[in-house]
């Protein structure tokens, strides 16, 4: 074999090997993403915030259903929630409320919330609008 050969092996090995470990780490980011992600959330829009670099802009949809909970949780950065369908819900030790629709929240970066099960027979469905730091986890779930 010539250098030329040796060398034109290498390279398509080299950049076979680059393409598999880029796939790799674009699937792990993924099933990361997707074990501290609310499995309820549809994503509807997602894109960069101008003038910010390294944050993004992510609007989603989520609905519960009776029994099921929203964890405890906070964001690397803002949420913007409205409740599109009201419904009973119920935080540990208290009495179940009503989150009625049209009820609008403002959560800041890193403050805690939710932490609540749906105890009423409609569902509960949230509009969320996320201004959040790019590639970091979408929910913080609290211990």
């Amino acid at each position: 074999m010539n250098i030329r050969t040796v060398t034109a092996c290498l390279t398509i090995t080299a950049v076979f090997g680059v393409g598999v470990l880029t796939g790799l780490i674009a699937q792990n980011t993924a099933a990361v993403q997707t074990l501290t992600d609310s499995p309820q959330r549809v994503e509807q829009k997602r894109a960069d915030l101008s003038g910010a670099p390294g944050m993004e802009v992510i609007a989603s949809i989520a609905e519960y259903k009776k029994g099921e909970k929203l964890g405890r949780h906070g964001h690397h950065g803002l949420e913007v929630g409205f409740v599109l369908q009201g419904s009973m819900v119920q935080m540990p030790g208290q009495e179940p409320a009503l989150l009625p629709a049209g009820y609008t929240e403002i959560h800041a970066r890193d403050g805690h919330h939710g932490g609540f099960t749906v105890v009423g027979d409609t569902p509960l469905k949230l509009y969320s609008v996320h201004i959040v730091d790019k590639g970091k986890p979408l929910y913080v779930y609290a211990e």
